[in-house]
């Protein structure tokens, strides 16, 4: 599936193209009367009657935001949802032992009718797989006014291909908001995270791949000069300290930059499978990005590394510990003029 998603990114441009806002009153109406089912069987009853991908995939969207509650039983309180029996135990674990990640959370969603957005976004994507409609899954940055405030991924959404183009979508933030006091889930749906603008999109959402804000130079979060990005990798190693501590770092051609990562248990930390996945359309030649590898390609307590300064076409640095991407540094270099593109390709 992942050189699909490649072949329509280098068609795509990943460009985005502003879908013309038609009324969506009769697929709403539609997908009010499609009860719980397997995902094979949900996809089919949501989409079998329309004829444009836009309107299947509005017909998904808005199914999942009715019928899908937050799970805010990591705040102590749960809630209830209307509809579906539940499988017992017995027929659930038989359907799903031989299903794919996406699906086997999939189905738990919809036997549990509460999801945190992971849970969203893979329930989206496999309705979307069962629709023939590409669509991934993207994890990265939220700016939210609950839980952490550090620059780390802490959210899922979704990019999915229709017309010709990339489009952004939150099913988590389309379907309600917390209650202040974080113990309890209201439904109400909010047609803002609907396709939305990939300007609009950054304000509040950051991938980890920035190829998915589907900007061609995404601009720089605020949170850039405090720290810099923590992809999902970084929580599984005992990195306790960095160098540089800001994100965005400054420099001139011909500079040597250094930074440097502590760690309180290499050997540990040597034994951890690494989920690295970046492809060579990625790291192809006039890439903005450039990963760096450990000094003598090995980590240690102390683990270093350099980086010359020798174009202004390299805008992010990302660190690679035990071959997975632990940190991602901001590149500005002096001089550098406004038609030299740092941008995502």
């Amino acid at each position: 599936m992942k050189w699909l998603v490649v072949v329509l990114m280098m068609v795509a441009q990943i460009s985005f193209a502003q879908v013309q806002r038609v009324s969506f009153a009769d697929v709403d109406r539609h997908v009010q009367n499609v009860p719980f089912a397997a995902p094979d069987s949900l996809a089919y009853s949501l989409t079998a009657s329309f004829t444009t991908d836009l309107q299947k995939v509005r017909a998904i969207f808005r199914w999942i935001t009715d019928n899908i509650g937050y799970n805010v039983a990591v705040y102590g309180r749960t809630i209830r949802t209307r509809g579906f029996k539940p499988a017992t135990s017995q027929v659930y674990d038989s359907i799903v032992e031989s299903k794919g990640l996406n699906e086997r959370v999939a189905y738990s969603v919809l036997r549990n009718k509460v999801a945190l957005c992971n849970g969203y976004a893979r329930l989206f994507k496999t309705l979307c797989d069962y629709a023939g409609i590409p669509s991934e899954i993207v994890t990265g940055y939220a700016r939210s006014n609950i839980g952490s405030r550090k620059f780390k991924s802490n959210h899922t959404w979704n990019a999915v291909y229709i017309d010709s183009a990339w489009h952004l979508l939150d099913a988590t933030w389309a379907s309600g908001f917390i209650s202040y006091g974080h113990d309890e889930f209201v439904r109400q749906f909010n047609d803002q995270y609907f396709l939305v603008p990939p300007q609009q999109m950054i304000r509040s959402h950051y991938p980890e791949d920035p190829r998915w804000t589907l900007l061609t130079d995404p601009p720089t979060l605020a949170e850039y000069r405090q720290a810099p990005f923590k992809p999902t990798a970084f929580i599984k190693y005992t990195i306790k300290a960095y160098q540089p501590s800001s994100g965005i770092v400054e420099a001139a051609l011909g500079d040597t930059l250094v930074f440097v990562l502590q760690s309180s248990d290499v050997a540990k930390d040597r034994t951890i499978a690494a989920e690295n996945d970046y492809d060579s359309l990625t790291m192809s030649a006039g890439s903005p990005w450039a990963f760096l590898q450990p000094a003598e390609n090995k980590i240690s307590t102390t683990t270093t590394y350099t980086y010359v300064v020798n174009t202004p076409h390299v805008g992010w640095l990302n660190l690679m510990y035990n071959n997975d991407v632990v940190l991602r540094y901001r590149l500005n270099v002096k001089g550098r003029k406004e038609d030299d593109s740092i941008g995502f390709r």
